[in-house]
């Protein structure tokens, strides 16, 4: 399934890692915050400064969860990207 955001949206995908502390113990989900990096899945055509494939820094709070064949993705607006990681 394709997905195209509008305006001036980012589709984002984004993995949950397993944390652990450094004593070894498993963080569990609840306890978590949530992850701020993820890679561009598509733009919506009002996006400016990002393309398909960056890998982007959010903000913690932003953006929609949605899951799309129980893959997570976050739909955000292109003013809550904080930063594009440079290969």
């Amino acid at each position: 399934m394709k997905f195209k955001p509008l305006g001036e949206r980012v589709f984002v995908s984004y993995a949950e890692e397993l944390e652990k502390t450094a004593g070894g113990i498993y963080i569990p989900d609840a306890a978590k915050e949530k992850p701020q990096k993820g890679k561009v899945e598509g733009v919506g055509k009002d996006v400016k400064s990002l393309k398909v494939g960056d890998m982007v820094l959010f903000d913690k709070y932003s953006g929609s969860k949605i899951s799309i064949d129980n893959v997570e993705y976050l739909i955000v607006k292109e003013e809550d990207i904080l930063g594009v990681f440079e290969k």
